[in-house]
C-alpha cells in the first residue's frame, strides 16, 4: 500500500453571516484562539490540533478540507482510485485546492500550501504570505 494522500484535516469550514458574531461565539464563548482574519474569513485554532475552524461569509454548507502535498496530484489519485474530481484544481491565496468525491459521493476539499501560510499582525489581520516551507 502506498503512503496516504491525505495528510490531516486542515480545517472545517463553517458559514456565518457576520464574522464579528462568529468570533464572539467561537472565540469569546467557546474559547478558540484567533489565528488569522481577512475580510471574508476568520481562522480559529483548536487547542489540541493543527486543525482550524474557518468561519466564512459565503453561504455554503459545512466543508472539510484535507491538507495534501499537491492538490493536483491528490485529485488525480482520488480519480484513479474510483472517486471523481468535482471541481478541477484551482489557485487559492495559500496554494491550490480541488473539490473531489469518494466512490460513495462524499465531497471534500484537498488543498496544499504551496504558496505559503498567512502572516498576520498582532491583531490577527492577514498581512501577507510566508514563503512555502518556512
Amino acid at each position: 500500500m502506498s503512503a496516504s494522500v491525505l495528510r490531516h484535516v486542515d480545517c472545517v469550514r463553517l458559514y456565518v453571516p457576520d464574522l464579528d458574531a462568529g468570533l464572539a461565539f467561537y472565540r469569546d464563548r467557546l474559547g478558540l484562539t484567533l489565528a488569522w482574519r481577512s475580510d471574508v474569513a476568520i481562522g480559529l485554532k483548536l487547542p489540541e490540533s493543527t486543525t482550524e475552524i474557518v468561519l466564512h461569509t459565503e453561504p455554503q454548507p459545512p466543508e472539510v478540507d484535507f491538507l495534501v502535498d499537491s492538490a493536483d496530484e491528490a485529485a488525480r489519485q482520488i480519480e484513479a482510485a474510483g472517486g471523481a474530481i468535482v471541481v478541477a484544481p484551482f489557485d487559492i491565496d495559500v496554494g491550490r485546492c480541488a473539490v473531489v468525491q469518494d466512490v460513495w459521493g462524499n465531497q471534500f476539499i484537498v488543498m496544499d500550501l504551496s504558496k505559503g501560510l498567512y502572516t498576520t499582525d498582532a491583531d490577527g489581520n492577514v498581512t501577507g504570505l510566508s514563503q512555502p516551507g518556512k
